[in-house]
């Protein structure tokens, strides 16, 4: 008999996608107070937030992957992450679950997805009735980082 790994993830959406991120990037999760937007920030930070003694810029998901932005409603989400010792706000269209997911449930990203897509995955999982995109926290602030930094820093000044 095997074991299987499993490992937990909070669940969420943006554009009527659903994704996951390991459960321990994720330092809260709340709803969207006010956005204070940001001279020059770049088209996929709307601004920061005031969230728990903390100011943090504010990543639109939908902007950062492509999709047509909407106007934030009650199930707005903000999932603060935290990555190398920053904080980062994603505003997602909604977030429901905290679940486990076997690692034989995750499949590698498919070659037909470009490089760029693909770069923000860590596989695809098949759960139940639906495929949930995994994501890595630290590509997709990587290829954020010096923005989000940049912002961070202003915000605190």
């Amino acid at each position: 008999m095997t074991t299987q790994h499993a490992d937990q993830y909070i669940l969420f959406t943006v554009a009527e996608t659903t994704y996951a991120l390991p459960s321990e990037a994720v330092a809260h999760i709340e709803m969207l107070q006010d956005v204070t937007r940001v001279p020059n920030a770049a088209p996929f930070v709307d601004g920061v937030v005031f969230s728990r003694g903390q100011v943090v810029p504010a990543i639109n998901m939908r902007a950062r992957f492509g999709f047509e932005r909407k106007a934030y409603d009650l199930r707005t989400r903000l999932l603060v992450v935290t990555h190398q010792g920053r904080s980062v706000g994603l505003l997602v269209d909604t977030c429901r679950e905290f679940i486990t997911i076997p690692s034989g449930s995750i499949s590698p990203p498919g070659d037909a997805l470009s490089d760029v897509a693909a770069k923000y995955l860590v596989g695809i999982a098949s759960l139940a009735d639906r495929l949930t995109v995994i994501l890595s926290l630290e590509e997709l602030l990587r290829t954020t980082d010096s923005t989000v930094s940049n912002h961070h820093l202003m915000a605190e000044n």
